[in-house]
Order: C-alpha cells, then sequence, then structure tokens
C-alpha cells in the first residue's frame, strides 16, 4: 500500500517561499524521494497558517548534506545524529530529517535506523493527522493511517497501540492533550485511557519538556476545558500536584476575562491562575522557567493595587499589571493602547531649586512620582508646580 490518497495539499503562502523549490528539486522531489510532512501538511489542511516546514526524504544525512552544499544551501547538521539537517535555501529554513523507524526506546530518547519504507517512518510518529506527507510538486497526499479522517473529524488519534506509542516517549501524553486542545472535538477514549494509565510515566521526563508542553497547551483553543479533564483524570499528579479544581475554575473566569477583554491568551498568566497563593515561584523554579517568567508567576498573584490600571502598570510593566488586574477580576480598559509616560522631571532639575545632592533629592523624587501618579500623569507644567510644592516642603523640614 502506497499511501497514496485522492487529497491534493492545498495552495498556502509558505509553498511559496524562495529557495523552496530549488530544496525540493535537490532533494529528488521529482522523483518521490522527499515530501513535505507533520504541521505544515496538517495545518494547511485545515486552512490554518502554517510556520515551521519539515521535509522528510530518503537519502542518508551525510547525502543530504552533500547535495545541499553542492547546490549552494546551507546545511547545518542540528540533529545530524537522529537524521535531521537544517537546510537555509534563500532565507528559508526547513527541517530535512532521514526516513526513520525506531530500533529501541526508554520513554525519553529514541535509537534510530534509516530506512526507505514511507509507511515505516509514519509509523513511528505519534499522531494519525501528523503522519500526513505531501509531494511537493502535485501536493497528493499521502496517509497510511487515517489521518485525513481524523483530521476531518477534529480526533486526536494516536497511530497503532497508544500505550506502545506512549511507552516509547511518554511525552506523548501531553502531547495528546495539547494537540485535543487545539485541534479536537471529540476525544479518542483509547488514546485518553492509556493516558490516565500511564499518568506516572511523566515523572521520568526533564521539567524543561513539560513546561514545554505545558505552556503550549495552555493558550491552545479549547485549553480550560482540557485541562479541566486532565485535572480530574489526575494528569497533572505526577508532574504538577499543586493544580487541583479550585485552580482549574480560577482558570475558567480568568480565560472569560482575557476574551471580554480582548486580551490574548497568556501562558505564564494562565499558569498563575491555576496555582494557590504563595506557591507560584517554587513551581515555576521546578519547571525550570526563565527568570522573568518565574518573577512573572510571583507577582501574578498580588492583587490590583489601589493606584489604577495605569498606575499599576508604570510601576510593574504592562505584561504584570495586565496579570494581576484579569486575576483580580479588575477593568483593564484603560491600558487599551497605553503607553508608560516618563516622569518630566528629574533629579537635576530639584538640586538646582536648592536640593542637596543625595538621598534628599531622591525621597523628594520619589514623592512627585507618587503625586504624578495619582493625578494620572499630568503635563509638564502641573508636575513641575508638584515639585516646586515638594521641594519647598523638603527645604522646610530641613531647616
Amino acid at each position: 500500500m502506497d499511501g497514496v490518497s485522492a487529497t491534493t495539499l492545498p495552495d498556502a503562502a509558505w509553498r511559496h517561499r524562495p529557495g523552496l523549490d530549488k530544496l525540493a528539486e535537490v532533494l529528488g522531489a521529482e522523483r518521490g524521494e522527499a515530501r513535505f510532512v507533520g504541521g505544515a501538511v496538517r495545518d494547511t489542511l485545515l486552512g490554518l497558517d502554517a510556520h515551521d516546514i519539515d521535509l522528510a526524504t530518503l537519502h542518508a544525512p551525510d547525502e543530504v548534506v552533500r547535495r545541499l552544499e553542492a547546490a549552494g544551501i546551507k546545511a547545518v547538521p542540528t540533529g545530524i545524529a537522529h537524521g535531521t539537517v537544517t537546510a537555509v535555501s534563500s532565507g528559508t529554513v526547513v527541517e530535512v530529517t532521514t526516513l526513520r523507524r525506531d530500533v529501541s526506546t526508554d520513554g525519553r530518547h529514541a535509537v534510530v535506523a534509516y530506512t526507505d519504507d514511507w509507511r515505516e517512518d509514519a509509523a513511528r510518529r505519534d499522531f494519525t493527522m501528523n503522519a500526513l506527507y505531501a509531494d511537493p510538486l502535485t501536493g497528493r497526499v499521502f496517509d497510511w493511517f487515517g489521518g485525513l479522517v481524523d483530521l476531518a473529524a477534529g480526533q486526536v488519534r494516536f497511530i497503532g497501540d497508544p500505550l506502545q506509542r506512549i511507552a516509547e516517549d511518554h511525552l506523548r501524553i501531553l502531547r495528546f492533550f495539547r494537540f485535543h486542545a487545539r485541534f479536537g472535538d471529540a476525544i479518542d477514549d483509547n488514546g485518553l485511557a492509556a493516558c490516565v494509565a500511564r499518568a506516572n510515566d511523566l515523572m521520568a521526563l526533564s521539567r524543561e519538556r513539560v513546561a514545554a508542553e505545558l505552556t503550549k497547551l495552555l493558550v491552545a483553543r479549547a485549553a480550560v476545558p482540557v485541562v479541566a479533564l486532565m485535572e480530574a483524570r489526575g494528569i497533572f499528579r505526577p508532574i504538577v500536584p499543586e493544580i487541583d479544581g479550585g485552580g482549574v475554575e480560577r482558570l475558567r473566569a480568568l480565560a472569560n476575562r482575557e476574551l471580554a477583554a480582548g486580551v490574548a491568551p497568556d501562558a505564564v498568566r494562565r499558569l498563575a491562575a491555576l496555582l494557590p497563593l504563595d506557591i507560584a515561584e517554587g513551581v515555576g523554579a521546578r519547571l525550570k522557567l526563565s527568570n522573568a517568567d518565574r518573577k512573572r508567576l510571583m507577582l501574578a498573584t498580588a492583587g490590583a493595587g489601589d493606584e489604577g490600571a495605569r498606575g499599576l502598570a508604570y510601576r510593574c510593566g504592562i505584561d504584570v499589571a495586565l496579570d494581576r488586574l484579569l486575576l483580580a477580576g479588575a477593568d483593564v480598559s484603560a491600558l487599551d493602547r497605553w503607553t508608560a509616560p516618563r516622569l518630566p522631571i528629574g533629579g537635576g532639575e530639584l538640586v538646582a531649586r536648592g536640593l542637596s545632592k543625595g538621598p534628599l533629592v531622591a525621597r523628594t523624587l520619589k514623592r512627585i512620582e507618587s503625586r504624578w501618579i495619582a493625578e494620572h500623569f499630568p503635563d509638564a507644567q502641573r508636575t513641575r508646580q508638584i515639585a516646586d510644592e515638594e521641594v519647598a516642603a523638603a527645604l522646610a523640614d530641613a531647616r
């Protein structure tokens, strides 16, 4: 069975990126030696914008490199040990991977061997919708495992035995839920049962891999009901046991506020909603989030404050202000298209008014700034009046 279907890949902007036709030619697409695969094929069939482009090829990695370099295409051996070469053709970046089959797996890493069997390469992939290939020249789609039917039905389904797929790579548990949150309608019961049964396998994964999947899941189309399902079925218990039903309800409320305010979903903000107070920093550290994201996670639940939305944004930054306001259920409309102004006076001007350099200038400037914020950022003339009053008071206190 050659996997050929009656479906043709629709035209899409990414198919006209510079250098892509040359790359396909160099890798022998006209002889059936290279095909698009994975997300670009899936998303184009769904009418979505595709970003990353992947090509599968019959050629071994060293032959891929030889062909690319002979054609003047940059070859970067990003994952050559596992058969992947990054090609940069006229600025277009494509991941080129030799057809593979798994020799052994341990749930985290796989030892692979190269093959010339397209179906064998498709069989080692996770879900049927991710095992669709397309001819770069004709757009003809190849499907060995019913991926086109599942894509049309909005069903994320493992290829073959779900338990075996999970045993090969435990991250597929989280990917199952992430892809369901992004594309799914009716959940696959066999896949769900396997994920629940093997949830403890997630403990073997690196925290970075867990965090990467979780943050993508949290901003997906159906993140809230899927997170609720995961919490109810115990999926989070091995990796983020702090997530409970209360967190799910806070996430649901936050998602509704984001939608009402026209604010894009944000993974860090949504993670903050899921976690109880006072433990966010610890969870961020355990998931090995960046220092900036850990700090933001910790600040997100600090409340709306009493300086108003713009005052909060001025002191904390727009992102943190949005986090705190939305999580607190406060109005964020004042921040729409607002840019924080700069205090129109500096310490030098206070010295010119008679203050001595040093702590007194800093304290007076802070009082001026607080009044300026409280008055909703008045213009330079009003700010100078505030400065005159505060300098006079500071000089009087210093006598």
